[in-house]
């Protein structure tokens, strides 16, 4: 059996590792257009800010070594620009010439090309993308021989990494986002904690809008915004997202979304013979239904597996799950990760939900080195189904997301979370982990034992409720909302009398700093006949939602409303 695979790195090469296992006899051959068709795609932004040092460490599997580990035909600068599904043949354009190879089964892993807006410009020598070893050797050439500044278009998982890795290189680097924030698959209110720890490395942030043009120059290029603000850049790197690379294969008649190719459970096209796998796939999210191409190296990894297994073992092979989308990314001295849907996707999706947010160390408080994890879950207003679940923190993200993550595989609620048997030792975590934590927040919220408000309320809390801030007078002092009592949780009991006649008939929106002891109080205020609702995340959380409107609504003077 002849098994043809068209494309390399992780869907198809786990593919063709995985034939081989299954079958010794197979001939397989995987045809690679670019000069490296197994490499860390993952690591170019380590290596571009000197993390890795030597390129040869981004190199998994050469074609030598796959031919004498696994008997794999692997052939590099051979592209295929032709397919017909009816005779089994590709057309391969080699460095010797053109060729036809035929095959018995076909998969497909033409992976995803960078985007490129129609933006005036972009075929300036200084424009880079980060996709292979090649763009990653080329930025790091640009930035050893003299370039001091760099534009990054785009404030995705790869803008921030590119930008991270120059910024440690010693350039002057400038970010520009056409959404609202930074990482928008990120919540708001978590995006602003990667926002600041960029500035903090010396990076800046433009957001709300996008490139109109690069304007070449002899030393260096001008990149004018939609604003008519004028960045100079010795580099500008693009990174505008991806699209699925199938153009031959949509002409050859494979069925495709949004230019992606449409497989079935199986990663099985509509050409008999033809299976594909990877970025160029559509997928459907697991949480909300949604079909898109997901450009990660996990799910097309696995999947690659799992294609193998159908071309040789048909019948018997599982079916290719729908991925969470489970991602995460380092930003200076912090994690961000998510798991799941964001509210974006939720409200897409029309799936009602409800969110809590929690700021919990990541180990015992009591041990060196504690730390707050800033975490959101999104649950199903109905049943509690775990949707998704973002965190941003110094340490512990990945564990807890990896929790969640797999909990929102298996279908759990988030009172299932309570009851998970994490690991605990004082360096590690706490008796109470922060995902354990979550699960007893959110049957709170589920039962009614808590009854919670948002920062995006916080306009009409202002009008129609009393805001009760339980912290100290210190941190009371430090900055609150207009019209504020504060009357600190460990005096609530004896100032309820207080507390009604400063209400006056409205409802009473308690907040604290992490949401805490704002809970507390709203237990007492609601056994005491009184309208309560605790600030999900306390002003933590409001701060980073308000953004740079914080310091216009936020008063500092001392609590002089304090009775």
């Amino acid at each position: 059996m002849r098994i043809v695979i068209v494309g390399g790195v992780a869907g198809g090469m786990s593919c063709a590792a995985r034939a081989r296992r299954l079958d010794e006899s197979a001939e397989i051959i995987v045809l690679e257009r670019g000069e490296h068709v197994s490499y860390a795609n993952c690591g170019l932004p380590y290596f571009v800010g000197g993390e890795i040092a030597d390129p040869a460490q981004l190199l998994v599997q050469t074609p030598r070594s796959l031919r004498a580990a696994l008997n794999l035909d692997v052939r590099t600068r051979h592209e295929v620009t032709g397919l017909d599904a009816e005779e089994r043949v590709v057309t391969v354009e080699t460095p010797d010439g053109t060729e036809r190879i035929g095959y018995d089964a076909l998969v497909l892993a033409p992976g995803a090309q960078a985007a490129r807006p129609p933006i005036p410009g972009l075929d300036s020598p200084r424009v880079r993308t980060l996709r292979t070893v090649e763009d990653a050797i080329a930025l790091r050439e640009q930035v050893e021989t003299g370039a001091r500044r760099a534009i990054v278009l785009g404030a995705g998982f790869i803008g921030i990494e590119a930008a991270e890795a120059l910024a440690r290189q010693g350039l002057d680097v400038t970010v520009v986002e056409l959404a609202g924030h930074v990482l928008p698959p990120l919540e708001a209110e978590l995006a602003a904690l990667v926002a600041d720890e960029l500035r903090s490395l010396g990076v800046g942030i433009i957001t709300g809008i996008g490139a109109a043009g690069v304007q070449r120059g002899v030393e260096h290029d001008i990149v004018r915004l939609g604003d008519g603000t004028l960045l100079p850049a010795d580099i500008v790197v693009l990174s505008a997202g991806v699209r699925p690379d199938t153009a031959v294969f949509e002409q050859a008649g494979a069925r495709c979304e949004r230019g992606a190719i449409v497989v079935d459970e199986h990663g099985r096209t509509s050409l008999p013979g033809v299976w594909a796998v990877g970025d160029a796939t559509v997928s459907t999210d697991a949480v909300t239904g949604i079909r898109r191409p997901l450009a990660l190296a996990g799910p097309a990894n696995r999947a690659g597996r799992l294609v193998a297994d159908d071309v040789l073992r048909p019948g018997a092979a599982r079916p290719i799950p729908h991925p969470v989308g489970t991602a995460i990314v380092r930003v200076g001295s912090l994690t961000a990760a998510l798991t799941g849907a964001n509210r974006a996707a939720l409200d897409a999706a029309g799936i009602g939900y409800r969110t809590i947010h929690l700021h919990p160390n990541q180990h015992a408080g009591y041990f060196p080195g504690a730390a707050q994890l800033h975490l959101i879950l999104h649950l199903r207003e109905d049943d509690g189904l775990l949707l998704g679940a973002q965190a941003v923190g110094a340490e512990g993200v990945d564990k807890r997301i990896d929790v969640l993550g797999t909990a929102i595989r298996a279908g759990m609620t988030v009172e299932d979370l309570i009851d998970l048997d994490l690991a605990y030792s004082p360096p590690y975590g706490q008796a109470k982990d922060p995902v354990n934590l979550a699960g007893m927040v959110g049957e709170n919220l589920r039962t009614g034992t808590l009854s919670l408000w948002y920062p995006q309320d916080v306009d009409r809390v202002l009008a129609g409720a009393l805001v009760l801030d339980t912290r100290s007078r210190a941190e009371f002092a430090t900055g609150h909302l207009p019209g504020a009592l504060n009357v600190p949780h460990t005096e609530l009991r004896e100032r309820l009398d207080e507390v009604r006649a400063a209400a006056a008939g409205r409802p009473v929106r308690v907040m604290c700093a992490s949401g805490v002891r704002s809970a507390i109080a709203h237990r007492v205020l609601a056994q005491a006949g009184i309208d309560s609702a605790s600030l999900s995340g306390g002003i933590l959380t409001l701060r980073a939602a308000l953004g740079d409107r914080a310091a216009e609504l936020l008063r500092f003077e001392g609590a002089t409303q304090d009775a």
